[in-house]
Order: structure tokens, then C-alpha cells, then sequence
């Protein structure tokens, strides 16, 4: 297999495709053949993204957390390609606060973004996946996996896209259809960019020194770049994953693999 055009003739939907994670996905996948939707909510850095791609695509800006828009973005897609193999659930959004500090609607809000979205996106496309026998890769987060400090929200959206996966695995496997989740941790994207700001605020850092003092305990020392989690998207909605439904598959330099109570002993 010629592993630079495996999504030759194939449709992939990625959601939050306007930066970050979703940007180099649909980087990588067109240079191996894709046909590319995009969606997102801000219409200009979808149109940027689509604009840089060496293939075809079409651009449909949207929440794709409301049903009626998620349904036009698949139906879109299928109208310009005519099926639609793959959806990326990319999407999602951080809000800070611990349980006390978090009202109803930043509590909504955090669900909205980061569960709603793959869900509805996976429920609108699951008839032509179906048809296709296609996949979808939900990304999720390390947060998805352990609870950082004061985002109640986020964790708890992530935890449940891990839910949403095995869930698509176990009732849509027989239909051919694969669901599997990523889970980055720290990626050089601009949400990530915004925390190590305030971050280096209060620590008197700046950017890059924010990122290293995150890295710091992890096994490799750094943080993952869009290009490099986008390459793990990209295997697991390639035909080379055929086995694989269900799975988790952790994306974070190492940091999960630390044992933290041992750190104090660390040089």
C-alpha cells in the first residue's frame, strides 16, 4: 500500500478544522487524496485552510452542536463528493473554573463544545458511514484520562467523548463502522498558546518557557505539535486501522506513563 494516498477518493469531515489539531489533519489527509469538509464556527480560517489544500474541498461554516447545522455540513459534503467516509470530532472549547467557581451556562457551554459537537456531527453522518462502512476518530484529551486542575468542564466532556467512542464501537461495529479515540496531551495550538500566556503571567515566563515548564516531568521534554497528533488521527482513519474500533489511544509524550508520587525522587 502506497501510504501517502490512502484516502484517495475518500470524503473526511473534520470539525474545529479552521486551526490548530483540525488544520493539520486536513492538511495531511488531502495530501493523500482526500476530499476535504470543513466546518467550524469562524468562517475565515476555514476558508484559509481549505485555500492551502492541494485538493478538492468544501467549506461550511457552522456549530455543529446544533442539529440542524450538523445535518447541513453532512449534507453538504455528500452532496459535493457524493459519500462521506470518515468524520473527525475535533471540535470543543476550554472553560476554567473548578465545580464552585462554574456557573450553569459556562458548565452548558463547556458540554456544548466539547460532547455535543461529536455527538450530534457522528449522529447526523452515521447513515453514510454506514453505507460506506467508514470511521470516525473522536479526539478527546488526557483530560479525558486524569482531572487537571480547575476545568471541571473540560474534563468532564472529555471523559464522556471516551464513553461516546466505545459506545459508537460497540453499536456500530457489526455495521463496519470503526470509532476511536486520541487523546493529546499538550499540543503547540493556539488554545494552548492562550494558557501558557497566562501561565507565564503568573510565573513570570514566557511562552516557550511556559511550555518547557509543562514538559519538564514528561519522558520526552516537550509538548506534540498539531502535525505529529494529526498523524495519529489520520492512522486510525486509514483502512491500516481496520482492527482497530474501540480503542484509546494516547498521544502525550510520555506524560501518562509517570508514576507521580515518584517525582520528589526524580534528579
Amino acid at each position: 500500500m502506497d501510504d501517502r494516498k490512502r484516502f484517495t477518493g475518500r470524503t473526511v469531515l473534520v470539525t474545529g478544522a479552521g486551526t490548530g489539531i483540525g488544520a493539520a489533519l486536513c492538511r495531511r489527509v488531502a495530501g493523500e487524496g482526500a476530499n476535504l469538509v470543513l466546518t467550524g464556527r469562524r468562517e475565515a480560517p476555514l476558508q484559509q485552510v481549505a485555500a492551502s489544500l492541494p485538493g478538492p474541498s468544501v467549506v461550511v461554516p457552522a456549530d455543529v452542536a446544533v442539529a440542524e447545522q450538523a445535518e447541513a455540513v453532512v449534507a453538504a459534503g455528500v452532496e459535493a463528493f457524493g459519500t462521506l467516509d470518515v468524520v473527525v470530532a475535533n471540535a470543543g472549547g476550554h472553560v476554567p473554573g473548578a465545580a464552585a467557581d462554574v456557573g450553569d451556562a459556562a458548565w452548558r457551554y463547556s458540554l456544548h463544545a466539547n460532547l455535543d459537537s461529536a455527538f450530534v456531527t457522528v449522529r447526523a453522518a452515521l447513515p453514510h458511514l454506514i453505507r460506506a462502512r467508514g470511521a470516525v476518530v473522536v479526539v478527546s484529551s488526557i483530560a479525558g484520562l486524569f482531572a487537571g486542575p480547575g476545568v471541571v468542564g473540560y474534563v468532564t466532556g472529555k471523559h464522556a467523548l471516551i464513553g461516546l467512542t466505545r459506545s459508537l464501537a460497540r453499536d456500530y461495529g457489526r455495521f463496519g463502522v470503526r470509532a476511536n479515540a486520541v487523546c493529546p496531551g499538550w499540543v503547540r495550538t493556539a488554545m494552548a498558546d492562550e494558557q501558557m500566556d497566562d501561565l507565564g503571567r503568573r510565573r513570570g515566563l514566557d511562552r516557550d518557557q511556559a511550555y518547557a515548564l509543562v514538559a519538564k516531568d514528561t519522558p520526552l521534554a516537550r509538548v506534540a505539535e498539531p502535525e505529529e497528533i494529526a498523524a495519529v488521527i489520520a492512522f486510525l482513519a486509514s483502512p491500516e486501522a481496520s482492527a482497530m474500533t474501540g480503542s484509546v489511544v494516547v498521544a502525550d509524550c510520555g506524560a501518562g506513563a509517570v508514576d507521580l508520587p515518584t517525582l520528589a525522587f526524580a534528579d
